[in-house]
């Protein structure tokens, strides 16, 4: 049977590198996005040239109603799902916490916690063999700002993905007995386009003296880590928050 692979957030960065990774794995891949399907469907392009099966799906994670029908479109097309990277997220220009307003926070949390929530309780009720499935694997990708804090610029964002790490803690320990395994990345400085999305194009290079290899990383580091925590070779690894950031 087929490995069936969704990616939130899969048309730019780490989730485009993470979905022809896994795709060249033989996972058959649903590339979310929220706006650009342009770039979900280069990523499905590159995917196909390369021999693989996928397919671009539109849903914004912070909107259940178009979870909900993402995931049946996955279903439709694709088959049951067996695996999950919830790397959908978004960043924001350098504040304070002093100087933050209402609809940036709702914003930050919208997306970056609650559609990971969303798209976990999807992924479960179709891989856990509570349902009926035959098991699977979640990888949440988090961020080295949850231990880091980002004082100064974005707090928030750091809080956020927190609270994914105590997520994938909690959901761990909760289906480890139905057959599925989560687990996070915590990515450091990577060069992706992020970061002029919060208004610092240059921050990995102003950054990289702080790290101990002296460099940033790239996208395709990061998913090397994600595709080896959703592939069998990690498989009595669930519960583990993995930094993937030179050290930082």
């Amino acid at each position: 049977m087929d490995e069936v692979l969704l990616v939130t957030g899969g048309s730019r960065g780490i989730g485009a590198a993470t979905a022809i990774l896994a795709a060249r794995k033989g996972y058959a891949v649903a590339v979310n996005f929220a706006s650009n399907e342009a770039a979900a469907q280069d990523v499905v392009r590159a995917i196909a040239a390369a021999g693989g099966r996928a397919l671009a799906v539109q849903g914004d994670v912070a909107d259940e109603a178009q979870v909900l029908r993402m995931f049946a479109d996955v279903d439709a097309k694709l088959g049951r799902l067996t695996a999950l990277v919830n790397n959908a997220g978004v960043v924001d220009r350098a504040q304070r916490v002093d100087e933050m307003d209402f609809g940036r926070l709702k914003r930050m949390f919208d997306i970056n916690v609650i559609g990971s929530f969303l798209c976990a309780r999807e992924a479960v009720k179709r891989m856990s063999t509570r349902h009926g499935g035959r098991g699977g694997a979640i990888v949440n990708v988090s961020s080295a700002a949850a231990r880091l804090g980002a004082p100064g610029q974005y707090v928030d964002y750091a809080a956020a993905k927190g609270a994914i790490d105590a997520m994938t803690i909690g959901l761990a320990k909760e289906v480890g007995a139905e057959g599925i395994r989560v687990n996070a990345v915590r990515p450091g400085l990577i060069e992706t386009d992020i970061h002029a999305s919060g208004g610092l194009p240059n921050r990995v290079r102003d950054l990289q003296h702080q790290v101990p290899m002296q460099r940033g990383g790239t996208a395709d580091e990061v998913a090397q880590a994600i595709v080896w925590l959703l592939s069998p070779e990690a498989s009595y690894t669930t519960m583990s928050l993995v930094d993937v950031s030179g050290g930082r």
